[in-house]
């Protein structure tokens, strides 16, 4: 797989999108705090388009979005579940770190920070594996249309196997590092990072949809 290019693309598409068309580039900044619009844009994304989709058909947008949010949503319901568990472990280890006499029990308190450690490691390994499979999952939904393909776990896997795990996977780092890098940048620059951050967002946005949608394509050249 050629990594360079399938970064050079997804970067010279979100150029193309935005740079000189101010005008998208607001729009979708305010589609981001409208978060179904932006879900619903991504969703176009997914589908395959050469060109970013133009900005238009809100309504139909907006009802993408949400349905794009459902498929992710359910995708992190093992999360949710792993998180819940992770705070209710939290909670029991801070009242269960005092004795009946109100002091500290090293050897009961040991155990317990470490069990809490032990759930904090399955959800963030269980997070990864989300995302790995959401990644491809996404898009499935998007070329499909179909609720029941993003969640075709036969046909998810097959169509990773295509690709290659490992290139896959390295594939996802490398878009992982980049956006990191980027958000990094803009957090550490004072007093205006945060605004900085804001009006790149639909850059990282156009990058990573289109970024996922040629990962997605690259298993027909596989």
């Amino acid at each position: 797989m050629d990594y360079g290019k399938l970064v050079g693309d997804s970067f010279g598409y979100a150029k193309e999108s935005l740079v000189g068309k101010w005008v998208n580039w607001l729009l979708l900044i305010i589609s981001c705090i409208i978060f179904p619009l932006i879900m619903g844009y991504i969703l176009r994304i997914y589908r395959g388009a050469d060109k970013a989709p133009e900005l238009n058909q809100w309504g139909s947008m907006f009802i993408d979005g949400i349905k794009l949010f459902i498929v992710a949503l359910i995708y992190c319901i093992p999360i949710f579940i792993i998180a819940f568990a992770v705070g209710l472990s939290a909670i029991v280890t801070a009242a269960m770190a005092m004795s009946t006499q109100g002091q500290t029990n090293p050897e009961g308190l040991m155990a317990l920070i470490g069990g809490f450690l032990f759930a904090v490691i399955i959800l963030v390994i269980v997070w990864i594996i989300i995302e790995i499979i959401m990644a491809t999952a996404v898009v499935r939904f998007a070329r499909t249309n179909s609720f029941g393909e993003a969640f075709n776990f036969s046909a998810i896997f097959a169509h990773i196997g295509k690709i290659g795990f490992v290139p896959y996977l390295v594939a996802l780092i490398v878009m992982a590092i980049i956006i990191g890098i980027i958000e990094m940048i803009c957090m550490v620059i004072p007093y205006i990072g945060m605004l900085l951050l804001i009006i790149i967002t639909p850059v990282i946005i156009l990058f990573q949809a289109r970024y996922l949608s040629l990962l997605y394509d690259s298993a027909d050249a596989a």
